[in-house]
C-alpha cells in the first residue's frame, strides 16, 4: 500500500491506508530486531540531523538508534548551546542546515507549528518529534503498533486515555489516529485537565475513572506535564493519585485482558502504581519503548524512499531540459 507523504508533521494528514502501510513496515523492523538482524544498509549514504529544542531521553535516543540501524550518518545538534541561543531565528537555522544538504531532519520544539515552519524552508524530509501542544506523531504510531500487536487489530476497540489531556500532544495525536481507525475513545480526567472544544473530536469525556475504564480494552495513562502548567490544575499529587492514578482497583473496571500503557516518563505513585507499571501480564510500557525504534525506522525509510524518488524525477526533468537547450 502507498505512503504518499513528503514529511511526517502529524497524524492529521495521514490517510488510514498510510497508517497501515507505516505500521506494517514497522512490524517488519520489529521482527528483524527480535531475530537479531537489527542493522540494514537501507539508507546508507544518507544523513539524518536531530534538532531537539526540548530535552528528551527516549525520543532522541530512539531516533538516533533508528537512524544508525538504517545505515545513515546521524548528527545530533546541541540546540541549548547553538546559535539559536545567540539570537539566530528558527528560519535562519533552517536555511543554514539546508545548505548542508541533509536528507532527514528530526525536530522537537516547544512551540506548536515550529516544525511545520521548518519543513517549508528545507529541501529534505522533516519528522516531527513533538511540537508544543500540537502533535507527537511517532509516539501515537508506536502506541498504535503496540496495541495492534497485543490485540491483533487496531479497530473497534474501547480505549481509555486518562490524565493530563489538556497539555498532551501525545493525547492529541492518539485521538486523531485512533479515530481514523474507528475505535471508541474515552477521555478520563479532571475538568481542569481537559482542553476546551474536546467534544469536536467525537470522544466520550468523564471525570469518573470507574465509568471511563468500564470494559476498556486499552488503558493509556498520561504524564502530568507540570512544566506546561501555570496554575493550580490539581489540588495535590496525593489527591490526584487517589482519584485518577491507575491502581489495581481502578483497573478492575476494565476488561480482564486489558493492557496498560504510558508514553513515559512515568511519575510512579502519581499517575500509576509502580507495581502495576511493572506487571508483565498487564503493562506493555516496555514494549512501547521497543516499538518506538521500529516505528521511527519505518517512518524514516518510507520518507527517504519518497525523497529519493522525488530527487530522481527532478534529475530526469533537469536532463530533459538540458537536452532541449
Amino acid at each position: 500500500m502507498p505512503f504518499r507523504q513528503r514529511h511526517l508533521l502529524g497524524i492529521e494528514p495521514l490517510a488510514p491506508d498510510e497508517i497501515v502501510t507505516l505500521l506494517d513496515a514497522a512490524d517488519r523492523y520489529a521482527e528483524r530486531g527480535r531475530q537479531g538482524r537489527q542493522r540494514t544498509d537501507a539508507l546508507s549514504g544518507m544523513t539524518q540531523v536531530n534538532m531537539f529544542f526540548e530535552n528528551s531521553t527516549r525520543t532522541q535516543a530512539s531516533f538516533e538508534l533508528a537512524g544508525k540501524r538504517l545505515g545513515m550518518d546521524v548528527m545530533s545538534m546541541a540546540m541549548q548551546a547553538s546559535s539559536v541561543k545567540k539570537g539566530e531565528t528558527l528560519i535562519d537555522t533552517a536555511l543554514t542546515l539546508n545548505a548542508m544538504r541533509p536528507d532527514l531532519l528530526v525536530v522537537r520544539h516547544p512551540h506548536s507549528g515550529a516544525v511545520d515552519l521548518l519543513a517549508q524552508k528545507v529541501d529534505c524530509a522533516v519528522l516531527n518529534a513533538g511540537d508544543g501542544r500540537h502533535e507527537h506523531p511517532t509516539q501515537a504510531l508506536l502506541d498504535a503498533l503496540t496495541i495492534r500487536r497485543e490485540k491483533g487489530r487496531l479497530h473497534r476497540l474501547t480505549i481509555a486515555i486518562c490524565g493530563d489531556v489538556a497539555h498532551s500532544r501525545v493525547a492529541r495525536s492518539n485521538l486523531i489516529l485512533l479515530g481514523k481507525m474507528e475505535n471508541r475513545v474515552r477521555l478520563v480526567g479532571p475538568p481542569t485537565l481537559m482542553p476546551s472544544g474536546i467534544g469536536e473530536f467525537g470522544v466520550e469525556v468523564t471525570d469518573d475513572m470507574a465509568a471511563g475504564l468500564a470494559d476498556a480494552d486499552v488503558v493509556m495513562m498520561l504524564r502530568l506535564q507540570k512544566e506546561r502548567m501555570d496554575g493550580g490544575f490539581i489540588p495535590s499529587e496525593r489527591e490526584y493519585y487517589h482519584r485518577f492514578g491507575l491502581d489495581s482497583e481502578k483497573l478492575s473496571h476494565a476488561k480482564p485482558e486489558a493492557i496498560v500503557m504510558h508514553p513515559g516518563p512515568m511519575n510512579r505513585g502519581v499517575e500509576i502504581d509502580g507495581t502495576l507499571a511493572d506487571d508483565i501480564n498487564r503493562s506493555v510500557i516496555q514494549e512501547q519503548v521497543e516499538m518506538g525504534v521500529a516505528v521511527r525506522m519505518a517512518a524514516m525509510d518510507l520518507l527517504a524512499r519518497n525523497l529519493r524518488a522525488e530527487r530522481g524525477r527532478a534529475a530526469v526533468e533537469a536532463m530533459g531540459q538540458g537536452t532541449l537547450v
